[in-house]
């Protein structure tokens, strides 16, 4: 009989590992449904806002937009548009035009000085040398709740103003 009551004892042992196991899976299927309801509010707040959203980016969940050096220049020259704009380049990169209204974060720095961008709603342009500092930026930012985010897509080597500037250089 106590052999009997052994297995019982050990079939209910394997049921609440069963059980907690299974817990730990339906606790992580909601932290990613969380995750993926947290994106579809943030698509749906740029589509109240009438902002150009691409097909591309609501089909493919993304968290944060690439602008197109083009659009970045637009609305960037756009003065009825609100935003703020983060530098991200390295200490030692010497600009080649300077963005005044920009925050100059450097990369090395930004998790730690991330809490000075303070308004979570306002878009955010992030621009960095070449593109790939501000893509990490924008993942940052985004997993920290700021969820209009955008990364000029090429930083500063395609940015219009260095390029106008350029033109204006030889011009003169």
């Amino acid at each position: 009989m106590a052999k009997k009551f052994q297995n019982i004892f050990a079939q209910l042992q394997a049921f609440e590992n069963h059980i907690g196991s299974l817990e730990g899976k339906i606790l992580e299927l909601e932290q990613r449904i969380e995750k993926l309801i947290e994106i579809e509010r943030n698509h749906l707040i740029r589509v109240k806002n009438h902002e150009e959203v691409s097909d591309d980016f609501i089909q493919s969940g993304r968290r944060y937009q690439d602008l197109s050096p083009e659009k970045a220049w637009r609305l960037y020259n756009n003065k009825d548009y609100d935003f703020i704009m983060i530098d991200v380049s390295s200490i030692d990169f010497e600009t080649p035009c300077k963005i005044p209204e920009a925050m100059h974060i450097p990369w090395e720095f930004f998790k730690e000085r991330s809490l000075e961008i303070q308004n979570k709603t306002t878009p955010i342009f992030v621009i960095s040398e070449d593109g790939t500092k501000s893509i990490l930026a924008c993942e940052f930012l985004v997993s920290r709740g700021y969820y209009n985010c955008n990364n000029i897509s090429g930083g500063y080597k395609y940015w219009k103003g260095l390029v106008l500037q350029g033109l204006k250089d030889l011009s003169a």
